[in-house]
């Protein structure tokens, strides 16, 4: 179309010979390409015809960067600044009388062009002017580049070390690690982690080098540092010495000196301040924006990782802790023989798969036995979880051990882990396995002998690895006699069986049990042990424990709480042993007072026999009774000494 007219860059009119900068225009064109220093102040001296080229910056003083040629002897300073400062370009003579051109480049750095050489004439700072000002813009773009490609290193290293933080289980271990890799990484002397107790209004710094422990604990009020965290921006300072907030106190402690340093704040994914992070003496000059923000960056990567460790090692202690107190809690206390051979037993046990049959009266201890054998185990690290078989009917049962998906029955809203796979690696403990239906033990005997487990309304085989202990104060071998247990089950669960002695047939552990149980009590209800007179031991020892060690257990517990002496008297203990449950086996059934009496003496004078393992001498003691009396009471109860020894 006539009305349509082009024009190339090559044919535009400033390019052309005749024109009258063409021939500068194309070598800023040209230098605009180029990418390293030393070319530019080449390309810049053969242009000007000059053997001497340099590229100067202003700093604390003028230094060279780069040079064509030798540079000058001194570096006019003053009248160098005043180029930067009038943003023009000046044409003298140096000292020799050698033609000096100071050109300036408009950079963000104040980088000053000094070209020297005989040839060098006044009229050639109109090109200079021009062509300094396409380096400053060169310069400006080179160092965004630079900048830009620093900044992804950094990052890139970041990440790598972000991935290596997330393995370190300890915090402290943690905090070096980061403080090592910020040293490294921003090219500083030191570098500090402060975490902040809001609570104790502490911050803990760490590592804090020259200080014992590696650790400085200082109030999160004062310093840089406080003054951080408060106002939740980063601080730089040049000088420390001359900043008011800056405390000495830690430099001159350890004879080191603090130059500059750089501080930000530390955040949690929630955005709430959870600490510092301190650079101190960077080695190359003075702490930069580009410092800034990749600490800023890294501090990101910082907080998620020792927020994570904080939250793991939490999780560690409080493990550890629970694992102290269940462990404490399943001591099995006592001397007799029967509890010895049970320890015993429980130690060797505990070390196998075998699956273990508990036997006992309710209240004697099953659970704790149970609990023994897992705890003492190599499982000990991994769930022990605890099911009444008694308290479920069937069809519970198979869901709450097995577990059901979503939808598999209509109040099935969700899907639900079963038992056995939340006991996954650890211990499935069935109490009153005696109590289950025929049904359900069916279902566990498949369980037990294939290791595999489906939920209810679902099709996929689920392997669980389950040790499985169970417990029961019934009959199982009459149970089996009357086909109300499976006998191919009882086998399956009876690989070993365990039975717990009934409390009244242990009677010198009463009083053990009693102290063990007050103690722990007495701390719950935040008040001194109480210890126990000797009548009350008396008593203890001769009230026949129906309810066994849980009866004795929640005596202790009122008692703790309850009573209002610094002992436990036989007053604190009488409105609990009350004398209905003091008589032996009901005997004021169908008899007469004369006939009760005696019984319940030859019962008494058994028990204080077996309480002093036969001997007669210290039982007749525990009677108030000279020996020749307890002899000659029971001549006359009709008792034999073959009779009352164990």
């Amino acid at each position: 179309m006539e009305d349509t007219q082009w024009m190339s860059w090559v044919e535009a009119p400033w390019l052309q010979r005749t024109a009258t900068y063409s021939s500068l225009i194309r070598f800023c064109e040209r230098l605009v390409q180029v990418d390293l220093l030393p070319e530019i102040v080449t390309e810049i001296a053969a242009e000007f015809g000059v053997p001497r080229c340099s590229l100067v910056v202003r700093n604390r003083n003028w230094e060279t960067i780069v040079s064509r040629g030798e540079p000058l002897a001194s570096l006019p300073g003053a009248l160098l600044a005043e180029v930067v400062d009038k943003d023009a370009a000046v044409w003298t003579r140096s000292a020799d009388d050698s033609p000096v051109m100071l050109l300036p480049t408009a950079s963000s750095a104040q980088h000053v062009l000094v070209l020297s050489g005989p040839r060098l004439d006044a009229s050639q700072l109109t090109e200079g002017l021009g062509v300094g000002r396409v380096v400053g813009q060169r310069l400006n773009q080179l160092n965004r580049v630079a900048k830009a490609e620093r900044h992804v290193d950094r990052m890139r290293t970041m990440i790598g070390l972000a991935h290596s933080f997330a393995g370190e289980k300890d915090t402290q271990t943690l905090l070096e690690r980061i403080a090592e890799e910020a040293c490294r990484l921003l090219k500083t002397d030191r570098a500090s982690i402060f975490i902040w107790d809001k609570e104790q209004k502490l911050l803990i710094a760490c590592p804090a080098l020259g200080v014992e422990g590696g650790k400085l604990f200082l109030p999160d009020n004062k310093g840089i540092v406080g003054d951080t965290i408060h106002g939740a921006k980063p601080i730089v300072v040049d000088d420390a010495y001359t900043d008011t907030r800056f405390d000495q106190t830690v430099d001159k402690k350890s004879g080191y000196t603090t130059r500059n340093l750089l501080c930000v704040p530390l955040f949690d994914a929630d955005g709430e301040c959870i600490g510092a992070f301190e650079l101190i003496n960077k080695l190359d000059g003075d702490f930069n924006d580009d410092d800034l923000n990749s600490l800023q960056d890294f501090g990101v990567q910082t907080s998620i990782a020792i927020k994570n460790t904080l939250e793991l090692e939490n999780l560690v202690r409080s493990n550890q802790n629970l694992s102290e107190r269940v462990s404490t809690g399943v001591a099995i206390i006592g001397e007799s023989e029967s509890i010895n051979a049970l320890r015993g037993t429980i130690e060797r046990l505990a070390a196998t798969d075998l699956p273990v049959l508990v036997l006992g009266e309710s209240g004697t201890g099953k659970e704790v036995a149970a609990q023994a054998l897992h705890h003492q185990g190599p499982r000990a690290s991994r769930p022990f979880v605890a099911v009444n078989c008694a308290a479920l009917t069937e069809t519970l049962l198979e869901s709450e051990l097995f577990g059901h998906e979503k939808g598999a029955f209509t109040d099935a809203q969700a899907t639900h882990i079963g038992k056995f796979e939340l006991a996954e690696g650890g211990t499935l403990f069935l109490d009153e396995i005696g109590d289950m239906s025929v049904g359900g033990q069916a279902k566990l005997l498949r369980v037990l002998e294939q290791k595999v487990i489906t939920r209810v309304g679902g099709t996929q085989s689920i392997p669980v690895n389950v040790r499985v202990l169970a417990a029961t104060n019934a009959n199982l071998v009459e149970s089996v006699r009357e086909k109300r247990f499976r006998q191919d089950l009882y086998y399956r669960l009876s690989v070993v069986t365990i039975e717990l002695p009934a409390l009244r047939d242990r009677p010198e552990d009463i009083v053990p049990l009693a102290s063990f149980f007050l103690k722990r009590f007495c701390a719950d209800a935040n008040r001194k042990p109480l210890p126990i007179s000797s009548d009350a031991e008396k008593r203890l020892q001769m009230h026949g424990w129906p309810g066994n060690v849980r009866e004795l257990r929640n005596l202790m517990e009122r008692v703790a709480f309850l009573s209002n002496g610094d002992r436990v008297e036989v007053e604190d203990l009488a409105f609990i042993l009350s004398p209905q449950r003091d008589a032996f086996d009901d005997l004021s059934d169908g008899i007469g007072l004369a006939e009760a009496t005696n019984k319940f003496q030859r019962e008494y004078i058994k028990r204080a026999v077996k309480r002093m393992q036969g001997n007669m001498s210290d039982a007749a003691e525990f009677l108030d009774l000279h020996r020749s009396n307890l002899y000659r009471k029971m001549r006359q109860l009709g008792m034999e000494v073959d009779d009352v020894k164990p």
